[in-house]
C-alpha cells in the first residue's frame, strides 16, 4: 500500500475528523485505489497530444457566455444591511470549529 496509516491520521486530522480503526482501514484502501488510477494515466502516452491552454474556445456572437461587464462593487453598508449582526464592518457569525 502506498498511503499508510499514519498518513491518513494526519489528513484526518487536518480535516478535524475522528475516524474509528475501521474507517483508517477503508480510506486506506480507498485512497490506495485512486492512487492505482493515477499511476495508470501516468501510462498513457501522450506524446503526440498538444498541451490544452484553457478549456474555453474560441466562438461566434452566439455563445452562451455573458459579456464581462464592470459593475460597481456592493459596498459594505449595503452588504450588511440584513446581517443578524453586522459589526465593525464585517459579518459576525458564531464559533463552529473547536478544536
Amino acid at each position: 500500500m502506498k498511503i499508510t496509516e499514519e498518513q491518513v491520521h494526519y489528513v484526518a486530522a487536518l480535516a478535524n475528523l475522528s475516524l474509528t480503526e475501521a474507517e483508517v482501514s477503508k480510506l486506506q484502501r480507498d485512497l490506495d485505489g485512486i492512487l492505482e488510477h493515477f499511476d495508470k494515466l501516468n501510462e498513457i502516452d501522450v506524446a503526440g497530444v498538444e498541451p490544452m491552454a484553457q478549456v474555453l474556445y474560441d466562438t461566434e456572437e452566439t455563445a452562451t457566455l455573458r459579456a464581462d461587464v464592470p459593475a460597481p462593487p456592493l459596498g459594505n453598508e449595503l452588504a450588511l444591511a440584513n446581517a443578524p449582526q453586522p459589526g465593525a464592518g464585517y459579518f459576525k457569525v458564531p464559533k463552529v470549529i473547536e478544536r
